[in-house]
């Protein structure tokens, strides 16, 4: 049961990673879908899709939650029944859930060095010139995608630019944290984002700021 990692944000926010390393039936058994999610994984046309929907669940079970406990709204975002928050994220061969009592935000990307090739259509690109290395500018700019789209999924009201509307304020690559805003519309929500990097991988995840 490879579970990666565990992390206790605060007494009411836990942050699950799982590594994808068994087949999709291992990954089936003991796990009991809604007719509608069992619908949606075998039209699934990629193993490893299919596979991570599946690891999505046994890390929902190690937060005390089933497939019957989760739900999406209009605008595509999870929901738990209760009085929880819950937020996911799936990457090759990664998963990750956030749960909490307040809003949050995770996901977990490759690192790869076409990011650099987008960079300009989700960050202004010239506060990153003076990085010379090309992998620690990689690296940066993952996680600031990785910070937005956390910021995206908690804010979850369409028509958010990543360019526009989501700024993550300047950080430094050990520092493990930094902090956001998204400003649309009539609405400005203020998040502390934290990240790790593990195996090629960057994660990041967002809650609500308490100074709101």
């Amino acid at each position: 049961m490879p579970l990666y990692k565990t992390i206790t944000v605060n007494p009411t926010t836990n942050v699950f990673i799982w590594k994808i390393e068994e087949s999709f039936e291992t990954l089936s058994k003991g796990i009991a879908l809604t007719q509608n999610c069992a619908n949606r994984v075998e039209n699934m046309k990629s193993d490893l899709h299919r596979r991570g929907f599946m690891s999505i669940r046994h890390l929902l079970a190690l937060g005390g939650y089933t497939d019957h406990d989760l739900y999406y709204d209009e605008n595509g975002k999870p929901h738990l029944t209760g009085d929880k928050h819950i937020s996911i994220t799936h990457s090759f061969n990664f998963s990750a859930i956030i749960i909490s009592d307040s809003e949050v935000g995770i996901d977990i990307e490759k690192q790869r060095n076409k990011i650099q090739k987008i960079a300009h259509k989700f960050t202004p690109i010239e506060e990153y010139r003076t990085i010379a290395n090309d992998d620690a500018l990689m690296r940066k700019l993952t996680i600031v995608w990785c910070a937005k789209e956390s910021l995206y999924k908690s804010f979850a009201e369409k028509g958010v630019s990543f360019l526009q509307n989501i700024y993550v304020e300047e950080f430094a690559l050990e520092d493990f944290k930094t902090a956001a805003t998204v400003t649309f519309e009539e609405k400005t929500v203020k998040y502390n984002v934290d990240y790790l990097e593990f195996e090629g991988f960057t994660c990041a995840y967002a809650l609500l700021s308490e100074k709101q």
